[in-house]
């Protein structure tokens, strides 16, 4: 039930504390890739940020705490829709250069669409990959900051 300015402060001071941890322990940054959330409000909340939202504040968060020697970022859906979140990783590359690599390690918001399609029924084999082919997709072309919704009707 957390507003968007929550999340921000919690994950910044969960960032601050990981990386203070990380260089006490003369971890490689290079080395590294982190698997974060994106700045949003909470689904209990009621609020909606817009892309441009949330890839404003999580690039500020990032900017403030995650060290630029981190080599790549892979953002979790963390319950997000499938658009929404490809809408979000779209927003956020739209708005680069980054120091970082941005992409997405999603589950959820990957699979959801393919396992109804599926519906596990071996007559729907072919419709479920035709739709994990579609999700990857559009979310290769957000990680290019390349994504645009007239993609999805497309399919």
């Amino acid at each position: 039930a957390h507003d968007i300015a929550t999340c921000y402060e919690i994950s910044r001071a969960t960032l601050t504390k990981l990386y203070d941890e990380l260089y006490a322990a003369r971890v490689v940054l290079e080395g590294t890739i982190l698997k974060p959330n994106m700045v949003l409000a909470g689904r209990k909340s009621g609020a909606v940020s817009s892309p441009e939202e949330v890839a404003q504040k999580t690039i500020k968060l990032f900017r403030e705490a995650v060290p630029a020697a981190v080599p790549g970022i892979a953002f979790l859906s963390g319950g997000q829709e499938d658009e929404e979140a490809t809408a979000n990783l779209n927003a956020i590359n739209a708005i680069g250069p980054h120091p970082w690599k941005l992409t997405f390690s999603y589950g959820r918001a990957l699979q959801a669409a393919p396992q109804k399609a599926w519906s596990g029924k071996a007559s729907n084999v072919a419709a479920g990959q035709a739709a994990f082919t579609h999700r990857a997709h559009m979310n290769h072309l957000a990680a290019l900051g390349q994504w645009k919704p007239s993609l999805e009707q497309a399919a």
